[in-house]
């Protein structure tokens, strides 16, 4: 499965990193790589995302417990986030 990341500016000075396809540990490492390449204010926009793993959850979590914002993010990704949250 594949995973596209498109990096966007917006009118708010925050890079934000589009996501497309599937998170899972086959193309985890991508998306670190990318949020290691940011130094200001960073957003992850989940709109295309059709399908993520417990791995890829865990980095949502951790990211977004460190200020990433994530947008448009599926009800399901956002109720796993919510949980697995509960457990660290």
């Amino acid at each position: 499965m594949t995973c596209k990341i498109e990096r966007l500016v917006s009118g708010e000075h925050v890079a934000v990193l589009r996501v497309c396809g599937v998170i899972d540990s086959e193309n985890l490492d991508t998306l670190r790589e990318a949020l290691g390449r940011e130094k200001g204010r960073v957003a992850i926009d989940l709109r295309e995302v059709m399908l993520v793993d417990r791995e890829a959850v865990t980095l949502l979590d951790i990211s977004e417990a460190n200020g990433i914002e994530l947008r448009n993010c599926p009800s399901y990704i956002r109720e796993w986030v919510t949980r697995e949250r509960q457990f660290r």
